[in-house]
């Protein structure tokens, strides 16, 4: 299990095992607020707890929440949920309160700016990109 909390203490997320990839975007939102992305599902493999301000954009297909304390980036969940009832979440894995336990997770690339494809992997992890 990863835990992550945002820097006042006042929002949490659970992750169950750990994530094969950790997703970097270059969207409008996600390159301004530098998330390393771990997917699943709400209340499966992803838990959440704690007050939180959410911010829609666009098509507003996605929520992305930040703690109404001390503004960290938390999470984005889905708006609505997928056909089997399911709603698809991601946390943000700068949030892990232990970085050692998400320091080794590759980073994949995504651009959410343009072609909305993954982009070439370069062999970093989570832990190359916190200096």
């Amino acid at each position: 299990m990863i835990r992550g909390s945002c820097h006042c203490g006042q929002v949490h997320w659970s992750f169950e095992g750990t994530p094969e990839t950790a997703t970097a975007c270059n969207c409008t939102f996600c390159r301004r607020g530098g998330g390393f992305w771990a997917y699943d599902w709400v209340n499966e493999g992803i838990r959440t707890e704690g007050e939180t301000d959410l911010y829609m954009h666009g098509d507003k297909d996605i929520e992305f929440h930040r703690c109404s304390n001390c503004g960290n980036l938390m999470w984005w969940r889905g708006h609505k949920p997928h056909p089997d009832g399911r709603t698809r979440i991601a946390v943000n894995l700068r949030m892990a309160e232990d970085p050692a336990a998400v320091a080794g997770i590759p980073i994949h690339h995504f651009d959410g700016f343009d072609s909305w494809d993954s982009m070439p992997d370069d062999g970093r992890t989570v832990g190359d990109n916190w200096f």
